[in-house]
């Protein structure tokens, strides 16, 4: 082989069970490949029937399909003269493995099962497949001589996660030196994940190559030339791998009539490294769930979509996003993506429409709707009207409470009971149960203006309703369970309050979106309690009993630290040391496992959300524990009270027996 080789490496938005699409995708991203010159192509992880198929890996369809389209792949020209490295289930002796498989010229080279499952997390990898024990790791290959090593991932995105990636692939190669090709999944394939594409060539520790990491793009090919000549100088000069690789065993060879280089070029490429541009928390979030939105939408045939605009944070911050989404789809039109112009005219029913302008698109495709109350105050309404005419939604004002007497007048009539607000002499439970009348009102009104407002604008389709409660709230149960936080999807159910309000900020400096500023400095707060002299008595954090800064922090160590209560209270008295005492810190912990317990049944209808932070209580994917607790957590307290009272004893305080 000579020095110069040029590879290619894909992202492609895969749809599970897609698989004439699929095909398309990959045809299109081989075609590219060889058309920049490239000698081997590498595509995602499972990519012909797609990454996410879950229980359909169990049919064997799933696996007869795949095979049908890799034999389209064999026999098609458009796969001949280029090594095609691609992703599919295989079965063998009655086991299923995760493989690749590569081929040239219509002829299978090797099937390379899976060794390591991603079993962690979103991923069970291990329900489906089997994990193959009987090749070897890269670093012994390295050290027999292999140059170029290959990956194809479906990796999805979490806030702050591109740089372990990166430092991940960069490092496979620092110590040992070679080349490192890396294709990702793109897109969301039919489930919570939005997997972010970042596909990448890394060689010597060095980024060489760098895909983008959000796109509108189906199809993105990354090619690079590079000179195999330095991965060998780069490893000549470390002794200790010398070494060691004159007393490896030869590694197994394929040997194959291709060459990757030409043996007789004379022009070999320089390779400058690159420095990773890496995205703000802020920018990560106006694109990524924008991606998934406009991947949601084109492929659910419907039209547009719906959001309960209350002029909060949380809503607000969903608005945003969705607005993004329409830029990004503006943008995209503009660079020339008929892909996305395509399945704009298709959304909007319109043969002869090219979106321009990202706010009159915005009114084509996003209704907006401020559902007042007699307890709704003229602040948030003026906020939420303020915005929607800022971005371009179609904003529907409108007033529930005719329902929600109409509702509660039909339990007194039958009941002979009048239930009353606190406000007004009644119990909690009384000021709870009207509370959440409003809340589930205006869900089954979100639903039906959804199906119908565009009936009545005389534009076909349905829309899909989008929910805005942020993980925080879920995590703590701060919703009401079948309220309009009972969506189709959640673009911010997997953000924090914290994360969110960073957003704002960034759409306020980026988007120009001035309505903004005022819902950043209001309280969240759900309104569902009368007002007082026409202001608003109730805030999200009062009502909680606790600050969405500390919701994050206990949501992290519940489930990234995997903290019960005994073992959150020892962290956080060491993390609080000169803020709380260890009884105030005791008390807090309490307090939230309590309503966590008390509230987790919620999780089990939660709106399928945007996966971003890995502190998601979403029961049905990811946070698999119990809905129904003992929520006095006896043993537990106990024994948190017993170190508190060592504690207290040690610096001399008097002793309180009751720690509640």
């Amino acid at each position: 082989m000579g020095r110069a080789v040029t590879v290619a490496t894909c992202a492609l938005n895969q749809w599970a069970l897609d698989f004439e699409g699929n095909l398309a995708r990959i045809l299109k991203s081989i075609e590219i490949a060889k058309c920049k010159g490239a000698r081997y192509r590498l595509g995602p992880e499972l990519e012909i029937c797609g990454y996410g198929c879950y229980d359909h890996y169990y049919e064997p369809d799933t696996l007869l399909h795949s095979f049908e389209v890799l034999a389209k792949l064999l026999e098609s020209p458009v796969t001949q003269d280029i090594i095609c490295d691609v992703g599919m289930p295989v079965m063998c002796r009655s086991v299923r493995y995760n493989c690749r498989v590569i081929f040239l010229n219509g002829k299978i080279l090797l099937i390379r099962p899976k060794m390591i499952l991603a079993n962690a997390g979103n991923y069970r990898e291990l329900r489906w497949f089997t994990p193959w024990n009987r090749a070897r790791p890269h670093i012994e290959m390295g050290l027999s001589g292999v140059e170029i090593f290959t990956n194809s991932s479906g990796s999805h995105h979490v806030l702050r996660k591109a740089h372990t990636r990166v430092d991940l692939v960069n490092s496979a190669t620092a110590k040992n030196g070679g080349i490192y090709i890396l294709a990702n999944q793109k897109g969301c394939d039919g489930d919570r994940l939005y997997y972010d594409g970042c596909a990448m060539i890394s060689m010597n520790g060095d980024t060489i190559a760098q895909g983008s990491q959000f796109s509108l793009n189906d199809v993105e090919v990354l090619v690079a030339t590079l000179d195999l000549e330095d991965v060998r100088s780069y490893r000549a000069e470390i002794s200790s791998r010398s070494l060691e690789a004159s007393k490896v065993n030869s590694y197994p060879r394929i040997k194959v009539n291709f060459a990757l280089s030409s043996s007789d070029a004379i022009c070999v490429p320089t390779c400058q490294p690159i420095q990773w541009r890496y995205h703000s928390p802020e920018e990560e979030i106006s694109l990524g769930p924008a991606c998934w939105l406009w991947d949601y939408l084109r492929r659910s045939n419907q039209a547009g979509f719906l959001l309960p605009l209350s002029g909060g944070i949380d809503s607000s911050a969903t608005a945003c996003i969705v607005y993004s989404m329409c830029r990004q789809v503006c943008l995209a039109v503009k660079n020339g993506n008929e892909d996305v112009l395509a399945d704009v005219r298709r959304i909007v029913n319109d043969e002869a429409y090219t979106p321009e302008d990202s706010q009159e698109f915005c009114g084509r495709i996003f209704t907006t709707c401020y559902m007042a109350s007699e307890n709704s105050s003229q602040d948030t309404y003026n906020r939420a009207k303020l915005l929607a005419e800022q971005i371009g939604s179609y904003h529907i004002n409108l007033n529930i409470d005719v329902a929600v007497k109409a509702i509660v007048g039909i339990f007194s009539m039958v009941m002979g009971r009048s239930p009353q607000f606190r406000v007004y002499g009644g119990s909690s439970r009384e000021n709870l149960a009207l509370q959440n009348v409003q809340a589930r009102v205006r869900m089954v009104l979100a639903y039906l203006f959804a199906q119908l407002s565009h009936w009545v604008r005389g534009i076909p389709g349905g829309l899909l309703v989008l929910g805005s409660a942020n993980v925080d709230e879920s995590l703590y149960g701060y919703l009401t369970k079948y309220d309009c936080s009972s969506a189709d999807i959640n673009p911010v159910g997997g953000i924090s309050k914290t994360d969110l309000r960073s957003f704002i900020q960034y759409c306020i400096e980026n988007f120009q979106l001035t309505a903004l500023q005022s819902i950043m400095c209001a309280p969240p707060t759900a309104e569902l309690e009368p007002l007082v002299d026409g202001q608003v008595s109730q805030t999200d954090e009062e009502d909680m009993g606790v600050t969405y800064t500390e919701l994050s922090i206990y949501g992290k160590l519940r489930k990234i630290a995997k903290a019960g209560p005994y073992s959150m209270f020892c962290k956080l008295i060491n993390m609080w040391k000169g803020i709380c005492t260890p009884r105030e810190v005791a008390s807090k912990v309490k307090h939230f496992f309590r309503m966590y317990s008390i509230n987790r049944h919620k999780m089990t209808t939660l709106t399928p959300a945007y996966h971003a932070e890995n502190y998601s209580p979403d029961d049905n994917r990811f946070d698999l524990r119990p809905f129904l607790y003992n929520s006095s957590w006896a043993w537990q307290f106990r024994s948190i009270d017993k170190q508190v009272y060592n504690l207290e004893s040690k610096e001399g305080k008097p002793v309180l027996e009751d720690m509640d």
